[in-house]
């Protein structure tokens, strides 16, 4: 059987493993961008914060997902719910890491601009620091998805859903007349759908990065102190 013929012969099977493998992958991504940026808001105004909120992340990252999966299994069993741990864990760190550099990287002028208008500090978070530091925030949900789409492979030793299951069954019964097809059919699965979820973004950004726009017209209207506004009424120091 070639592998055309063994897609034809297994496509609902391959179809369903496809579904299981993109959802634990988007519903983990939004547990970590949520958990993620949190972290950010949380920590972005101290060095030292900041600093242990990246070093942890990052040392989440360097733990093997093999180890990091065995490790959850004694803890809370089979199936989904090492996995989305194990997931979720490793989508930390650029969200965490790019939340932080953005929120950093936000003009002080505009911020002060809006304090000066009156507005509270979870208004000025939501409506300038947090769409400003957006770019970069989503730039980390891309690394992210990407990484979790791989590591979702492993997930198949705990008897986790998605398309490491083919992958582990065809490496387990190498030599017989489908194991290669098996193995390749996951990984082409992967990166097909690794590749659907970045042009997603892509189109996500497109929908919500305008070049040279502010997030709140009245925060640029009112200008900074000591900045003189160009023609638009923005900061002369903001480049479209």
């Amino acid at each position: 059987m070639n592998f055309w013929e063994y897609l034809g012969s297994r496509h609902q099977q391959l179809l369903t493993d496809t579904y299981q493998h993109a959802s634990v992958v988007f519903q983990c991504m939004v547990v970590a961008t949520l958990i993620g940026v949190l972290i950010g808001v949380a920590t972005y105004r101290s060095e030292w914060a900041g600093n242990l909120a990246t070093t942890t992340t990052a040392t989440l990252l360097t733990i093997p997902s093999l180890a990091m999966i065995g490790l959850l299994i004694p803890v809370v069993g089979l199936g989904v719910p090492p996995t989305v741990i194990a997931l979720t864990l490793y989508g930390l760190l650029p969200i965490v890491r790019n939340a932080i550099v953005g929120l950093r990287g936000v003009d002080p002028s505009l911020v002060n601009a809006a304090k000066g208008i009156g507005m509270s500090r979870v208004a000025r978070l939501a409506r300038v620091e947090l769409p400003l530091a957006w770019p970069p925030i989503l730039t980390g949900i891309r690394v992210s998805t990407q990484m979790l789409m791989g590591i979702a492979a492993i997930a198949a030793y705990a008897s986790g859903p998605g398309l490491g299951n083919l992958i582990f069954r065809g490496l387990a019964s190498l030599g017989s007349k489908n194991a290669l097809n098996q193995v390749l059919a996951g990984t082409l699965g992967i990166i097909i759908l690794a590749l659907l979820f970045d042009a997603a973004y892509v189109l996500l950004g497109r929908l919500t990065i305008s070049r040279g726009s502010v997030p709140d017209r009245s925060v640029s209207e009112a200008g900074a102190p000591g900045r003189s506004p160009g023609r638009s009424g923005r900061p002369s120091s903001w480049r479209g």
